[in-house]
């Protein structure tokens, strides 16, 4: 039989052929039968077309050699996100043996022709899926540093948390920024490696020389642990295991906060740290930005200024103003328990008694030069503020007045 014979015989029976297998992709694939009519009519043109490019090509092969691409433009662009490419794969396998069934005993040259052109379908098909990925990518790299910067200006909207369910953030507990230098060559990769192998989520931010991660939990607490990932670690454990992904430089970790929509406090608290931290000459890497409190409240940091009054001067001043009077003297006389003692007229082991009660009301030690600076810190900046608070007072007044 000549070529136009069977281009005409196989323009015939098109229809039959499409038909069949459509009933075939029913009967031999499970997830074809379970869609939605609308997603089965689509995959159904999607193999019409398939049969009807196959005949325009061996009509003339050389006119359209990139034809096979056309056969997915049949279909809606939401069939791409709902059908896989080992889908695609078995949808062209089952369309080819179809054909292959009506067309035996038609010539080898029809039957190398149907396999020749079946893989040009398939390299089709994985160019468009390949495509897809990537333009999903760089959607998803442009969304992540969207929500990152988000976070760090602390700009949120309604938005927010949409954004961070479509980058796969599983959102289990508390989340904590980190903040450092951009390495040379920096490896997204590995940084989602070893936060997977960490059992935490992470979103990344590269911003110029500045690298910034957002460190979420991604275990359920009191899940099982999967074999090969570790126990729960704590914060500082894991910007330990994240730090050697930044380049050289200072890395400071922001403190936990119990949301990743609160995140933005914690990146406040890293920005400020990590633009101080070479105040600090050992400053260890990484740091804790609650440790530069003092170089963040003298670079005018109103958060540092606010935790230091807070978390020490206030507790102390409640608790008693002993505790206070007794601080103040030990930091004032160069942490000598006896210079104190004469100064305050009591035992030294009382000094010794009352700073070890300062150390269980606020959790810092004076007896160590590191603490004692961020203690004496918090109590100019309290003094400061009470000063304040007096002359703000309104003056009162007398009765009768």
């Amino acid at each position: 039989m000549d070529k136009t014979a069977t281009l005409t015989w196989l323009r015939r029976i098109s229809g039959d052929i499409a038909s069949v297998t459509i009933k075939r992709l029913e009967d031999t694939l499970p997830w074809y039968a379970d869609m939605p009519p609308a997603r089965r009519s689509a995959v159904g043109l999607v193999a019409q077309a398939g049969i009807t490019s196959f005949i325009q090509w061996y009509e003339d092969p050389t006119s359209t050699p990139w034809i096979a691409a056309d056969i997915f433009a049949a279909a809606p662009r939401e069939l791409l996100r709902s059908v896989s490419l080992q889908q695609t794969l078995q949808l062209i396998r089952v369309t080819v043996e179809v054909t292959e069934e009506r067309v035996a005993g038609r010539g080898d040259d029809l039957r190398e022709a149907i396999l020749l052109y079946s893989r040009d379908v398939a390299f089709a098909a994985a160019d468009v899926y390949a495509r897809a990925a990537e333009a999903r990518g760089l959607w998803d790299a442009r969304l992540e540093a969207l929500v990152v910067d988000s976070i760090l200006t602390g700009e949120a909207d309604e938005e927010l948390p949409s954004r961070i369910a479509a980058l796969g953030w599983h959102g289990h507990g508390e989340v904590a920024v980190l903040v450092g230098t951009t390495p040379p060559q920096f490896d997204v990769d590995l940084v989602r490696r070893t936060a997977r192998k960490l059992a935490v989520d992470v979103l990344i931010g590269v911003q110029g020389s500045r690298l910034v991660l957002v460190i979420g939990r991604a275990r359920i607490a009191g899940q099982e642990v999967p074999e090969g990932e570790e126990e729960e670690l704590g914060f500082e454990e894991i910007a330990s295991r994240l730090e050697p992904s930044f380049g050289p430089g200072y890395v400071v970790l922001g403190p936990a906060v119990a949301a990743l929509v609160d995140a933005s406090q914690s990146a406040r608290a890293a920005l400020a740290g990590f633009a101080v931290a070479r105040a600090w000459r050992s400053a260890p890497r990484p740091v804790e930005a609650d440790d530069l409190l003092p170089e963040r409240a003298l670079a005018g940091d109103p958060l540092a200024k606010q935790t230091l009054i807070e978390r020490i001067y206030r507790p102390l001043q409640a608790h008693s103003t002993d505790l206070v009077t007794t601080l103040w003297s030990y930091l004032d006389n160069g942490r000598s328990l006896e210079a104190t003692a004469r100064e305050l007229f009591v035992h030294p082991n009382t000094v010794r008694y009352r700073l070890k009660r300062v150390s269980e009301v606020i959790g810092w030690d004076a007896t160590g030069p590191r603490e004692a600076l961020i203690l004496q810190t918090a109590l100019i900046l309290g003094s400061i503020g009470a000063a304040e608070q007096v002359r703000r007072r309104p003056p009162l007044r007398r009765p009768g007045r």
